[in-house]
């Protein structure tokens, strides 16, 4: 399993009249919260689209909401990989507020697409080389 965590504030131009994070902007944290996981392997959606040509878009988003975020609250979105991605990648989300509380918690999958050919690919070899070292001390630590 791989898990990051990526601080966020909510900004006003987020927020709907009560002062709430507009329900369709969780999705944009999601966003931030894949990004950045991506980046903290070494890799960027950029290189991936332009160095290596393979693209992610979405299949399927899925959220809950547990309690509204706030504006000028700083947020902690944590993004988990539970499992090394095969056809497609699921990215599972938590997003949790100042008094650690959960506010929201979803996923997204996405495929993998080659830029050039417009068709859907398995996960490519140099992701997968940067990920398997966080599912590998996992299967290590469970067999012991």
């Amino acid at each position: 399993m791989f898990t990051t965590e990526t601080p966020i504030r909510v900004r006003y131009g987020e927020t709907d009249q009560m002062g709430y994070l507009y329900y369709g902007n969780y999705a944009q944290y999601y966003e931030v919260g894949r990004a950045e996981m991506i980046r903290s392997i070494g890799l960027t959606y950029a290189a991936m689209e332009k160095e290596f040509g393979t693209l992610m878009p979405v299949m399927s988003l899925n959220m809950r909401f547990v309690r509204p975020a706030l504006y000028d609250e700083l947020m902690t979105v944590k993004t988990i990989l539970r499992e090394l991605p095969g056809s497609t990648i699921t990215f599972h989300h938590e997003i949790f507020n100042e008094k650690n509380k959960l506010v929201n918690g979803g996923s997204v999958k996405l495929c993998f697409v080659d830029a050039r050919s417009n068709k859907s690919i398995k996960a490519p070899e140099f992701l997968l080389k940067k990920l398997r070292p966080y599912f590998e001390a996992t299967t290590k630590s469970e067999s012991i």
